[in-house]
């Protein structure tokens, strides 16, 4: 399983779930559409999380924000 989900639920949400159920989170962004995009830092972890969550994980495509690298010369 990947460490990435992506669930329908806001990212304090998804943040507070993932505390009750001690699943360290690794990168945690809110998505466009709707939802949150959340990658844990275990398999284990995302798998625990996409049991709690159940039918809210998403499947499928989503809309997520553009990701602007800067580099300073």
């Amino acid at each position: 399983m990947s460490r990435a989900l992506n669930i329908d639920a806001t990212v304090a949400d998804v943040t507070a779930m993932s505390a009750k159920h001690a699943a360290a989170i690794s990168a945690i962004e809110p998505l466009l559409s709707r939802g949150t995009h959340v990658v844990f830092m275990n398999a284990k972890d995302a798998a625990t999380m996409a049991q709690a969550y159940g039918s809210r994980v998403l499947s499928g495509a989503v809309k997520r924000a553009p990701w602007a690298s800067r580099r300073d010369i």
